[in-house]
């Protein structure tokens, strides 16, 4: 194998993205200034029609972020509760705080659940449904939910009148982006498979009053007649105008993801390490974050980044051991499984980008540590 001496690998590839279609942005970024139309324009429809194809559903609304797309679908919600009290949804406690934060602000109360083997919302430990009037469903690092049972429990919660809500920031494109929920949020983050060059993101529905309330929310209520706090959180024309070009990439990229996360799931066989993207799941997986779920995940990390490698942790603490929201933890070992995780996983830079001997260079260095 050739020399890694002086290799430095960061943990997103987006300069080489940039690097690799600087003129086509450049272009798009140029019609889009000498037109003097920098929102709701052109671009923005049709990015828009776009996303909604690709998903199966009637309307996509897009927003200035992944977070504001929530936001809006649990403001929405709140509207049509009519309990007496503060209406309460269901959250893994194994996701970003994001997620939690976008229900509080619209007034919910947040209740965590534990997680399962692979950080998903464990289906298993639900409690009863009485006491809850919505459920907010994550894929973590890219899992998709119809086979851990989503699409089951979302016949059997619609039924009772709980509102089922997709987080999708990190699995929109799981399973050819098959959509569970009312409601799905997803983002554009530059984290992002489709990264936007700022922030980004949709409502994604089905339903035409969810998609006309998102419309006036982002737009500070004017489309409603101002009956409703709002919020100023369109998408740009130029952040359209360049995931448009993105767009057109996009499945050639998951391929190489899918062949990089084969290539390091093989190597991982009989080692002790667990990867949560494995045999199981690959072909139906978003293929947003490759992570680890190791022993010495520390030792890791420091072995890679003494290598020049850039590794993360997704995520250190989970929500309900958070200063912010202690309150929210339901008893001694409700929520174990996702503190266990939580000490163990490591997110390995994964990107499109990577040539084949950084892929084998990353892969080397973590099995040199077990």
């Amino acid at each position: 194998m050739p020399t890694t001496t002086g290799l430095t690998i960061p943990f997103n590839g987006l300069r080489k993205q940039y690097h690799n279609l600087r003129q086509e942005i450049l272009d798009a970024t140029d019609e889009v200034m000498r037109s003097g139309q920098l929102m709701n324009g052109n671009h923005t429809a049709e990015f828009e029609h776009w996303l909604a194809k690709k998903n199966g559903v009637r309307y996509a609304v897009t927003c200035h972020s992944g977070t504001q797309a929530l936001e809006t679908i649990a403001a929405y919600f709140f509207k049509q509760c009519s309990y007496p009290h503060d209406p309460t949804v269901l959250i893994p406690s194994m996701t970003y705080v994001a997620t939690a934060n976008a229900f509080a602000r619209a007034g919910w109360s947040v209740h965590f659940i534990d997680t399962d083997f692979y950080g998903i919302f464990n289906y298993n430990k639900i409690p009863s449904l009485v006491d809850y009037q919505a459920v907010c469903l994550v894929g973590l690092y890219g899992h998709e939910l119809a086979h851990y049972g989503g699409v089951k429990a979302w016949h059997d919660w619609t039924r009772k009148d709980v509102a089922v809500i997709e987080d999708a920031a990190q699995h929109w494109l799981s399973a050819d982006c098959a959509r569970i929920g009312q409601a799905s949020a997803v983002s554009f983050d530059p984290t992002k498979n489709l990264a936007a060059n700022g922030n980004g993101g949709a409502v994604l529905t089905d339903d035409f009053e969810i998609a006309d309330f998102a419309r006036s929310w982002r737009d500070n209520g004017k489309y409603n007649d101002y009956q409703d706090p709002a919020s100023n959180s369109r998408m740009s024309e130029l952040d359209c105008a360049h995931l448009q070009i993105k767009a057109q990439h996009l499945d050639t990229w998951q391929q190489r993801r899918a062949q990089i996360a084969e290539f390091w799931i093989d190597k991982c066989k009989d080692s002790g390490i667990r990867c949560l993207t494995d045999e199981s799941n690959l072909h139906s997986h978003a293929l947003h974050k490759f992570v680890l779920d190791i022993d010495n995940r520390d030792t890791v990390k420091l072995r890679l980044f003494a290598h020049k490698i850039e590794t993360r942790v997704h995520y250190e603490r989970p929500l309900h051991e958070l200063p912010g929201w202690f309150s929210t933890a339901h008893g001694p070992g409700m929520l174990s499984a996702a503190s266990a995780l939580s000490r163990r996983v490591l997110s390995l830079p994964f990107y499109p980008e990577l040539t084949d001997l950084e892929v084998e260079y990353i892969i080397e260095q973590v099995l040199a540590c077990v």
